[in-house]
């Protein structure tokens, strides 16, 4: 059987990145330094990355990347970063991390900006295995843009022809110096709004609006809310701190969500863009529709009480980051009436802009899906008419359609089948889950949102789940992060082979 894959380039390419992990690995071990807690879970996967990486770097390579080698190593990227992320948890040895399927969820919670977590017990853990967790999540945040940037035809279904729509960028999918331009100047945008977002939670503490915002919980939670992933130091999450500090992290959330090539154009000073985006529209209607619903939700019910400005706070809140699939909590949602929970719920399918750090299905394939419906129906009524689906004035052609409409229908599958296999393990080993607790959990991993409801709530953990469910959820994780195609590629023959 002859191999129509080198293997060898993506191995390579994934020693490169590995190579390289030493750098974030630095940080959790400068500050273990700083606070005289163990320095050995950081120092031996540093040294071990940087040497299995150098070795890997070095496969002979027959080609350059091309398309079935770009599938492989960006499965394997991700796969292996997860893998290499749990070694500090487990040389650590503390709480519910010392165990390897929990640190191995941690971790691939982390670097796939899930944010879902199987801590019972933060305050067993230091603070340098805390800012560990928020470094995953800051690269995982960052890693799917950059690789989205370099290899985004092959990476999501319409994804690239539909970027190139919008900020009206040709070539996104091609690795050229100019995507390498590209790639540093959405790294200088990423890095510019989290070292903004550190400023502002800082800022907070010195006027005395929070007190209980350490310079550590700032850099925390920047790393993590710029990156929509949601893991915090706090078992109470955003919940710990005060309503200033809630207010000022939501448009970090709802920037992160946003397109950052769209960003960059605005920060030049070009606003049009906005006006022309109907993606960008789009966006801002799913927030408002859904923050409008949930707070009209608690305003007429019972329990718990709240006041005019906790509601509106704690909807907007909820909303932005359940959508932006954060997954902070400011409150904990599951003691809402099931109407807001629902909503909630309803709101982990959609996820934020393309080209974003963002993830779920997304607003822009939402946007297609509608339009081509409409469309459909149209036509259905008037077969001699012609009427191709416009995104901010221009024609989406009609592979991308279909290609979109197949991801949201897979999406769907991949969820019915998840929320079925929760159910019916939690019921082997006799572990108390509903049916909207697995459905909630899975939609929350798959589409890598964190929180769900019930067992594994906002202020919860999935540590009760059996180690088979968490297994599973590892795969959803990986899978939905990476947009399902290039692990589904990979278990296709004729990929493999001419």
């Amino acid at each position: 059987m002859t191999l129509r894959v080198d293997w060898r380039v993506s191995v390579g390419l994934v020693g490169t990145v590995l190579k390289w992990l030493w750098v974030p690995l630095s940080l959790p071990l400068a500050l273990a330094f700083y606070d005289g807690t163990p320095v050995t879970p950081f120092l031996v996967p540093m040294i071990a990355t940087a040497a299995v990486g150098a070795g890997l770097e070095r496969l002979p390579e027959t080609r350059d990347l091309q398309a079935r080698e770009a599938f492989l190593m960006v499965a394997l990227t991700w796969l292996s970063i997860a893998l290499v992320g749990t070694v500090p948890f487990l040389i650590a040895g503390n709480g519910t991390l010392a165990t390897p399927t929990n640190a191995l969820f941690e971790s691939m919670s982390g670097i796939t900006t899930t944010g879902a977590t199987v801590i019972v017990d933060f305050e067993a853990h230091s603070r340098a295995i805390h800012l560990w967790r928020s470094t995953l999540q800051w690269l995982g945040g960052l890693g799917i843009l950059v690789l989205a940037t370099a290899l985004l035809s092959q990476l999501s279904v319409g994804g690239a022809q539909l970027m190139e729509t919008e900020t009206q960028t040709q070539d996104l999918n091609k690795l050229t110096p100019r995507i390498s331009e590209t790639a540093a100047l959405l790294w200088k945008l990423y890095v510019g709004l989290t070292a903004l977002m550190i400023l502002v939670l800082i800022g907070l503490r010195v006027v005395g609006l929070a007190p209980e915002m350490t310079p550590f919980d700032a850099v925390a939670h920047a790393f993590t809310a710029v990156s929509t992933s949601g893991f915090s130091p706090r078992g109470d999450s955003l919940a710990a701190f005060s309503p200033a500090v809630q207010w000022a992290v939501i448009p970090f959330m709802a920037l992160g969500a946003t397109s950052f090539i769209l960003l960059y154009f605005v920060l030049q000073g070009d606003f049009s863009r906005l006006r022309r985006s109907d993606e960008f529209r789009f966006y801002l209607a799913i927030l408002g529709v859904f923050t409008a619903g949930t707070a009209a939700v608690l305003f007429t019910s019972a329990s718990p009480t709240l006041t005019a400005e906790e509601t509106i706070r704690h909807s907007l809140f909820q909303v932005v980051s359940i959508v932006t699939t954060t997954g902070y909590a400011s409150v904990d949602f599951d003691l809402w009436s099931p109407a807001a929970k629902h909503l909630l719920f309803v709101a982990m399918f959609t996820g934020g802009m393309a080209g974003s750090t963002t993830c779920s299905i997304k607003a822009l394939r939402w946007l297609v899906v509608i339009k081509a419906f409409r469309r459909d129906l149209f036509v259905a009524t008037t077969p001699s008419a012609i009427r191709p689906v416009r995104l901010s004035g221009r024609v989406v052609d009609e592979e991308t359609i279909r290609d979109i409409y197949a991801y949201t229908l897979v999406s769907l599958v991949f969820f019915i089948i998840g929320t079925v296999f929760v159910v019916i393990d939690a019921s082997r080993v006799q572990v108390a889950v509903t049916e909207f607790e697995a459905m909630s959990a899975v939609a929350a991993t798959f589409f890598n949102v964190g929180p769900a409801f019930g067992i594994a709530g906002p202020l919860a953990s999935y540590e009760p789940f059996p180690t088979s469910t968490k297994l599973v959820m590892v795969f959803l994780m990986w899978l939905g992060r990476i947009e399902i195609i290039p692990v589904l590629v990979l278990l296709t023959p004729s990929f493999w082979r001419s």
